[in-house]
């Protein structure tokens, strides 16, 4: 027994509705691993990539942001291609910040904190159940990131 109050799994799949990827200004973290596959898959330099699509936030650096009617999207986030949907433009190279949503520590703490995240998320509650292990493994590496990012 894990002990955990979402031991038997937690529903989520998501809908591309880029409630994760737009809202009140904030910040995309990334690794320089995780920006230099970015930037190859873009097919520009680093420092290119660096200049075009991030922000320097002094000892961070974050994906940018562009001002749109529904808040400030992610700068990769292609809201014309498919209407009705939000489509992340770096899916399958996107960072780990981006690929652990919504199984990030804070929205795990509790079931009221899961159901705050489902105010924000359409996706939490849908699809098949993700098994406590793929959970803890995104918990984890979220967690282990936001240890290295806070040094």
């Amino acid at each position: 027994m894990s002990g955990e109050w979402y031991e038997d799994g937690l529903r989520f799949e998501c809908t591309q509705c880029g409630a994760c990827c737009t809202g009140a200004p904030g910040y995309v973290n990334f690794s320089e691993a995780e920006g230099r596959e970015i930037a190859a898959r873009l097919g520009v330099s680093f420092e290119e990539f660096l200049m075009r699509y991030t922000v320097d936030h002094g000892s961070l650096r974050s994906l940018a942001e562009v001002k749109t009617r529904h808040g400030y999207d992610c700068v990769f986030l292609d809201r014309a291609t498919m209407p009705g949907k939000a489509v992340c433009t770096l899916y399958g190279d996107r960072p780990l910040q981006c690929r652990t949503f919504p199984f990030w520590p804070e929205n795990l703490k509790s079931a009221s904190s899961w159901k705050r995240a489902a105010r924000e998320c359409e996706g939490i509650g849908r699809g098949g159940f993700v098994a406590i292990e793929d959970i803890r493994i995104q918990r984890d590496a979220q967690q282990a990131r936001d240890a290295t990012i806070r040094h």
